[in-house]
């Protein structure tokens, strides 16, 4: 696995006026990986994903693509990068093919097999030549993923590329990312508010509240965090008062979760309550979600402030 930075931000700051939109941000999205960016609206995923596209100026700090410095090599940084950012905007009267070779024509001229091709990898074979103002909501995003990869991108920077789809669009969405990743081998940078999605698609996550960073790291060490175990028994509060004095719990919730302190196996949870006259009726691990880490997280944070 090759493991050098595609995307880079060292201690990035962003000032609108006196509001501080993003405060010194450090993250590193690593040459083939699925990065997921998450925050509420507001946090700052926006204005960082701006700055990496070289749209919004940095009050201070260093954002750099494949390793060119984007405030001072834009082009030279954004060469092997396509993006989906804020809302595309298409000519409704046109088709999605004609959309592309006039879009294409802004940068680079493209070859029609390539603008074929990226039509067939998004799933619009057979309605490229449909006027726009006929497309669902579903093809119009995968019409604006076509755009991004004309210039046959190494990289996707993607802001909220599911926004408005329905069940079905998000699922043929998520399903062409993936092959985008899996088949062209493409780092793909991921802005999103469907925690579902992130925790299907995204190897490593950043989570940004307010401007700040609060979690960085991968989705495997998000289901390790917390030892939570399900725990059925007659009576849970005696039972989370029996394992808290003999210490081996840290916490509980929901009338069948308990935390484990470390060390703590549940064999030990198991005997406890048997030799106390407590019978378990089950007991097995609880995988932590994205979406309950992320709800911690951010509950976390507004207990802090």
């Amino acid at each position: 696995m090759i493991d050098h930075a595609v995307i880079e931000l060292k201690h990035v700051f962003k000032q609108f006026g006196k509001r501080t939109a993003v405060h010194d941000l450090s993250l590193t999205v690593p040459a083939g990986e699925i990065y997921g960016l998450l925050g509420h609206n507001g946090a700052g995923k926006s204005t960082a994903i701006g700055m990496m596209l070289g749209q919004v100026w940095p009050t201070s700090g260093e954002v750099t693509l494949f390793g060119h410095d984007v405030t001072v090599h834009r082009s030279q940084a954004l060469r092997k990068i396509g993006a989906i950012f804020e809302a595309p905007a298409f000519y409704d009267y046109l088709s999605g093919r004609r959309n592309l070779e006039i879009l294409s024509s802004y940068t680079a001229p493209t070859s029609r097999h390539r603008i074929e091709e990226v039509v067939e990898w998004v799933g619009l074979s057979g309605r490229e030549n449909s006027k726009v103002k006929t497309y669902s909501h579903g093809m119009r995003a995968r019409l604006a993923l076509a755009q991004a990869l004309l210039p046959n991108p190494e990289a996707l920077i993607l802001d909220e590329p599911g926004s408005g789809l329905d069940p079905e669009g998000i699922h043929e969405m998520r399903q062409t990312i993936q092959r985008l990743h899996r088949e062209l081998g493409l780092t793909i940078l991921l802005s999103s508010h469907l925690l579902h999605e992130v925790e299907q698609l995204c190897t490593r996550i950043a989570v940004l509240n307010q401007g700040h960073m609060v979690f960085e790291g991968t989705m495997a060490s998000i289901r390790e965090r917390a030892q939570w175990v399900r725990l059925k028994v007659g009576d849970f509060p005696s039972a989370v008062s029996t394992l808290r004095q003999a210490q081996l719990v840290s916490d509980a919730r929901d009338g069948s979760l308990i935390a484990l302190n470390t060390g703590v196996g549940t064999d030990q949870i198991v005997r406890t309550l048997v030799q106390s006259g407590m019978p378990v009726y089950e007991i097995a691990p609880d995988q932590a979600s994205l979406e309950s880490f992320y709800l911690s997280l951010m509950n976390g944070k507004r207990e802090a402030n």
